[in-house]
């Protein structure tokens, strides 16, 4: 066990954990954050990213030990901003949510991305959401969503 100081979701925390316990698990089970989901485990599906210093990472593949000093938003966080209700607000009449299971990741890799590119083409989303998998939506109304976000949230980004 070791004492990792870290920033989440706008607190300084101060936790005793195992240093290679992963992020996702941290979450999860210690801080009961449970938007952040773990699909493969293994960094392919996007479905446990969070924000780590502002850049999207998944959170299945990072140890606590890494994490320490930085800042961790989570989708419990991002909920009370702005841009999390147009992403919310596009994804909804865009149709790019289904049954819920990806969405909290591509909602955070969609901002990342709106936060690094505010006016992305279409072929830059598809990049920027490429690690992020989707089995309902067949992705094109989840890129239209992001679309539509940027051109709805002028000036959020």
């Amino acid at each position: 066990m070791a004492i990792i100081k870290f920033t989440l979701n706008k607190k300084k925390v101060e936790v005793d954990l195992d240093p290679s316990m992963r992020l996702l698990d941290a979450l999860r089970v210690h801080f009961k954050l449970t938007a952040t989901k773990e699909g493969c485990g293994e960094g392919s599906c996007g479905a446990c990213v969070v924000l780590m210093d502002g850049k999207s990472i998944n959170s299945c593949l990072l140890p606590m030990a890494n994490v320490a000093g930085h800042s961790i938003i989570t989708l419990e966080e991002f909920k009370k901003t702005p841009q999390f209700k147009i992403l919310e607000m596009c994804f909804e009449d865009e149709g790019g949510s289904q049954c819920g299971f990806c969405t909290p990741g591509m909602i955070i890799a969609s901002h990342s991305l709106l936060s690094s590119n505010a006016h992305p083409s279409e072929e830059e989303v598809r990049e920027a959401l490429s690690g992020n998998l989707c089995r309902c939506t067949g992705y094109q109304s989840i890129v239209n969503a992001v679309l539509r976000a940027a051109k709805e949230g002028e000036g959020l980004w």
